[in-house]
């Protein structure tokens, strides 16, 4: 009889299983030439890996019937890591900047619509309709935004829809939204803030002009500290120059000194420049100066260590450096424990020859993340790999 129990329940969960998305296993290449013979569009699941919300909508909405049955049948399901392969190129191909992205691909592999984020089951289908629907995909909706459209909830749908992928454009449809709004509610100025990019941007007027509307409902202090920010990342972006790849220090000081002290000023401008080392893969100079940075820990938060400790996990050979990222890793942890951080220490232990040390915290990070409900498949892999030595 409990054999019986247990085959059952493995048959219904088989069958539960089998009725949500079902995504291809296979390259991209191959999956556009299929939906260009089906006649269909491409669904691609945007995802990455340590991107919360893309887990959410694995566990809870992709598997339900009924969001399986309408994309199985209108769709050729994908399911892409932007950070890893052919994800890579895909991301810088298709803008994709925020995860998880939801994109809607023809056969000639041109995105007709797009969405993002965690979506509820009903929200997640009828997104996929518009997409089926000529008069509702994003290129049909432009052409309306072109046309002189000025309803609100057109607008502010846009906005949302176009903000990841194509900020300028994004900054017009809000520019026409706010000059039509007498009064900013909490989520007009949430959709402010982020569609402002720089201070050379129009919303960035409407940001200073509406300054008494803003703070009614964001504290002054608030305010003032993203004003701040948003100069300083214009006065950032003018002073580097990337086909150079050179700084003009002389510049953002300068700049920066018209409303902060020198000291912060050049903590920031070091910041800046690390971020860009690291982007562009000069690991040396990103070293050097994370670890001027980053001698005195005590402000750190444990996310910003995390971070920091990852970073040389993945980019970083020098053992003297991977011991000072272990010590981050520490730190990170004993501020506030989590899967991540964990995680992050067992990684760095095992990078460093620490075995014993990598199979505890990997083991840690296990519990954690079963307790929280986070996916621990790659650490389970790290742990898997340790007991077999």
């Amino acid at each position: 009889m409990k054999k019986l129990t247990i085959f059952s329940a493995l048959f219904i969960g088989a069958i539960a299983f089998a009725q949500g998305i079902k995504f291809e296993d296979s390259n991209f290449a191959t999956i556009l030439a299929k939906a260009k013979k089906e006649n269909k569009l491409i669904f691609v699941d945007a995802y990455a890996s340590w991107c919360g919300p893309c887990k959410l909508m694995v566990k809870n909405v992709f598997p339900q019937k009924a969001v399986g049955d309408y994309y199985n049948s209108h769709f050729v399901n994908a399911k892409i890591d932007m950070e890893k392969g052919e994800g890579v190129d895909l991301a810088k191909k298709y803008s994709v900047k925020a995860f998880p992205t939801y994109l809607f691909i023809n056969g000639n592999g041109e995105v007709v619509h797009r969405t993002l984020g965690y979506v509820e089951e009903n929200d997640f289908i009828q997104f996929a309709k518009d997409a089926g629907d000529p008069n509702k995909r994003l290129t049909a909706l432009k052409q309306k935004f072109t046309d002189g459209e000025k309803d609100p909830e057109f607008l502010k749908n846009l906005a949302g829809l176009t903000l990841y992928s194509d900020a300028e454009f994004a900054g017009k449809v809000m520019e026409r939204y706010f000059n039509d709004k007498s009064q900013l509610d909490q989520e007009d100025i949430q959709m402010l803030l982020s569609g402002m990019q720089s201070s050379d941007s129009p919303l960035y007027t409407i940001f200073q002009t509406r300054k008494a509307d803003i703070t009614k409902v964001l504290p002054e202090a608030k305010y003032e500290a993203f004003d701040k920010n948003i100069r300083l990342n214009a006065m950032v972006k003018k002073s580097y120059n990337a086909d150079t790849k050179t700084w003009n220090d002389s510049y953002f000081m300068a700049e920066a000194q018209k409303f902060m002290p020198k000291e912060e000023a050049a903590k920031i401008l070091m910041r800046a420049k690390a971020g860009r080392a690291l982007k562009n893969k000069d690991i040396a100079t990103y070293e050097k100066l994370t670890m001027e940075l980053y001698k005195d820990t005590s402000a750190a938060t444990s996310e910003e260590l995390n971070s920091l400790a990852w970073n040389y996990f993945e980019n970083v050979t020098n053992k003297a450096s991977l011991e000072k990222a272990v010590a981050w890793a520490q730190e990170s942890v004993k501020k506030s424990e989590s899967y991540a951080n964990t995680d992050t220490l067992a990684n760095l232990y095992n990078k460093t020859g620490d075995k014993k040390n990598a199979r505890i915290w990997a083991e840690k990070s296990v519990q954690l993340a079963k307790a929280s409900g986070e996916d621990a498949s790659d650490t389970e892999k790290l742990l898997k790999s340790l007991q077999i030595q």
